[in-house]
Formats: structure tokens, C-alpha cells, sequence
């Protein structure tokens, strides 16, 4: 019987799919809510630490501990995700903004965060793997800039 073929090879070719260009205002305000959503990530991570930070096993600060080992996993994890460092960057900033904030006195004189050892290790120790996260999250970038610049 001639006539028209069942299928055509236009209609199984992924050509069409792949010639598709994604919307670059979509692209821009996916990525903005993206690193909006990390920053408030990081918010609550100290907002949740700020809270928690003196939960201890004998003497060892665990619970301060472990608020630094996940800002720090949460910011490289972050920029080897979106795979740029600036979103390592942005739960860094938005622990700073809420632990730093809940560490000021009040002006009748409360703290939430005590000035005791637990209290010093959550400040200095998650600022320091904070830090150290947007560190290795840029260190990475350029580290795989400069190996596809080589190949």
C-alpha cells in the first residue's frame, strides 16, 4: 500500500529538543531564587545553632562541633551544586547575618549566646569552617578553570 509512513525520522530525532535554547530570563530567576533559598539556608543553620550550640558530650563541644562540620559541607556542597562559588558563598553570609544577630545583647542585657566555651567554640569554630567553606568552594572553581584551560 503506498502512502504516507507511519512515523518519520524528524518526529524520533531528539534534534529538536536539542536545538532548544531554555529562556534565559527563566534561567536568571531560577538562579536568584536558588541562592535566595541557600542564604536562607544558612539563616536557619544559625538561627537552629544559636539555640543548640551547648549541647555537649563530657567536655567536647559536640553539638558546636557539628554545626561547623555542616556549614562547612553546606557551602562547598552548595557551590559544587550550582557549580559556581558564589553559592558557596551564600550560606556562609546567611549564618553570619542570623548568628551574629542573635549574638548581640539585648538592651535589657540578654544573650542568647553565652560567653562560655561551647558558646566560643560555635562562634569562632563555624565562622572559621564558614570561611573555610567559601574558601575551598573558590579555590575549586578556579582549580577547574585552569584545568579546562590546559586540556
Amino acid at each position: 500500500m503506498a502512502g504516507n509512513p507511519i512515523s518519520s525520522p524528524g518526529l524520533a530525532s531528539l534534534q529538536s529538543v536539542e536545538r532548544a535554547a531554555p529562556d534565559r530570563r527563566e534561567a536568571v530567576i531560577v538562579s536568584i531564587g536558588a541562592y535566595v533559598l541557600l542564604f536562607v539556608l544558612g539563616a536557619l543553620e544559625g538561627l537552629v545553632g544559636c539555640f543548640h550550640y551547648s549541647w555537649t558530650l563530657g567536655p567536647v563541644p559536640a553539638a558546636a562541633l557539628a554545626f561547623a562540620a555542616a556549614i562547612f559541607a553546606t557551602c562547598v556542597l552548595a557551590a559544587w551544586g550550582m557549580q559556581t562559588p558564589t553559592a558557596g558563598l551564600m550560606p556562609a553570609v546567611g549564618w553570619f547575618a542570623a548568628s551574629f544577630v542573635l549574638a548581640m545583647a539585648t538592651p535589657g542585657g540578654s544573650v542568647v549566646i553565652t560567653d562560655s566555651a561551647t558558646g566560643k567554640w560555635f562562634l569562632y569554630g563555624v565562622s572559621a569552617c564558614a570561611v573555610a567553606g567559601v574558601v575551598v568552594a573558590f579555590a575549586g572553581k578556579s582549580g577547574r578553570r585552569s584545568s579546562k584551560a590546559a586540556r
